[in-house]
């Protein structure tokens, strides 16, 4: 016997089937129809919850879609949503005029194919740890210019900039207070294990990685959301 999923009234007919020919029924006292063992279902919040915390992690979408039991279709759907309106610039806690140092560095991903390489651009402030800059796009000076752009106003005017010996920080970064240095100097270390980090846990970065980005507008947005969780937890 049939019962209403709604009402649970027995007073169920059928009433024709689905595209995929399954058959559908509707209930005489409340007029809901359904079917019997439903792929479709309602996404709790708590689900949607556990999936947002998930998306912190170096777990691929199918992987998420495996431990939630969710389709990959709706979870793809879901993140696409949550990703477009997750906001492109940096949230740092407020900074008065004086002695600031950061970091710069860049680290490559790829989006749809490794021809399609993707750079990430992050200026570090070295004694809060916050990611205070951020610019994704090519290895030139035009994306160093948006990083640069990307600084909060107090930065632009007061930091002390270190970097690698690449030619477009040389472009854009004042050249009275722009600090090229090596590796071995140890003045960039801080950045560097922040770009390990980031590779750890977010798995569109990974080297080789089967979990990379399709469309772009996601691979941005999957590490702005990092990005906005990884300030936030240093408050």
């Amino acid at each position: 016997m049939h019962r209403c999923p709604t009402c649970h009234s027995d007073q169920v007919i059928k009433n024709g089937s689905i595209s995929t020919g399954k058959q559908k029924y509707a209930c005489k006292a409340c007029g809901r129809q359904f079917v019997d063992d439903p792929h479709w279902r309602v996404i709790s919040d708590e689900t949607k919850a556990l999936i947002d915390r998930l998306l912190l992690e170096r777990i691929s979408l199918a992987g998420i879609a495996r431990a939630v039991q969710v389709s990959e279709s709706w979870l793809q759907a879901y993140v696409n949503e949550k990703y477009r309106h997750v906001p492109r610039e940096v949230r740092v806690r407020s900074k008065k005029k004086g002695r600031l140092t950061i970091a710069c560095d860049e680290l490559w991903s790829f989006v749809g194919n490794k021809d399609n390489k993707q750079w990430l651009w992050l200026a570090l402030d070295r004694d809060t740890r916050e990611i205070v800059g951020v610019a994704i796009g090519a290895r030139d000076a035009a994306t160093a210019r948006q990083l640069w752009a990307s600084l909060p106003a107090v930065y632009r005017q007061c930091a002390v900039c270190y970097s690698d010996f690449w030619d477009a920080y040389a472009c854009v970064l004042p050249a009275k207070r722009h600090r090229p240095v090596g590796k071995q100097s140890g003045q960039t270390s801080h950045i560097e294990r922040l770009n390990n980090t980031l590779r750890q846990r977010i798995s569109r970065l990974v080297r080789k990685t089967l979990s990379f980005s399709k469309k772009r507008e996601n691979h941005i947005g999957a590490i702005w959301y990092f990005i906005h969780h990884y300030n936030a937890s240093l408050a």
